[in-house]
């Protein structure tokens, strides 16, 4: 049973740039927007991730840990592939694919298997951060955080970039009971140490 992880913050919080401690033998990355990563360092990346390109590579199992970078990509590019289609059917479809995969990766990859949605955000109605989505429809259908036991928030102050691990009310992150500080510095790899070490994982190369 694998563990998918939200990784939400604004464009520029240091979402991709906390994957830079990383080695390329480490970790693979689905680029869905096939961008360039914002550090020189050369990690092992597949531009234009789609679902299906993602579900072929989890199943081959080769790495202990994945990255979806602008996941909430493959919701808003199939909307956009859809936008003629008249009706409600194409929300509800679409959030039954983004929550598939989430489920293919907590029943079909092994325990010690994490995979980390690098996600936008949006604010609610009330004012609340929260994950972005494709609609109201799609809200209604997909309370997205739901599907995750560990959510962080990226921050920055223009200085400094750092991940928020639990809720202060305006805010949808969290996390398991003693496994982070309520700030940490946005260090992805560290990130993973750290949930390994939570769950007693044997550390993966």
């Amino acid at each position: 049973m694998g563990i998918p992880v939200l990784i939400m913050g604004e464009s520029g919080s240091g979402k991709s740039a906390s994957l830079r401690n990383f080695e390329p033998s480490e970790v693979g990355i689905f680029n869905v927007a096939s961008k360039p990563l914002p550090f020189r360092k050369k990690l092992n990346k597949m531009d234009n991730a789609t679902y299906e390109r993602i579900y072929a590579s989890l199943r081959k199992n080769k790495l202990k840990r994945y990255v979806i970078d602008d996941s909430q990509y493959l919701m808003a590019f199939e909307m956009f592939l859809r936008a003629k289609e008249k009706g409600y059917d194409k929300f509800t479809e679409c959030a039954k694919r983004f929550y598939d995969l989430i489920q293919f990766v907590i029943r079909d990859t092994p325990e010690d298997c994490i995979v980390y949605f690098l996600h936008h955000t949006e604010k609610s109605e009330s004012g609340q951060i929260k994950a972005k989505t494709q609609g109201k429809m799609l809200d209604n259908q997909l309370t997205l955080e739901g599907l995750f036991s560990i959510v962080l928030l990226c921050e920055t102050d223009g200085k400094t970039h750092r991940f928020i691990t639990q809720s202060d009310g305006s805010t949808t992150a969290k996390s398991p009971m003693e496994m982070f500080d309520p700030e940490i510095d946005n260090d992805l790899k560290a990130v993973d140490t750290a949930i390994r070490d939570y769950y007693e994982f044997e550390k993966g190369e």
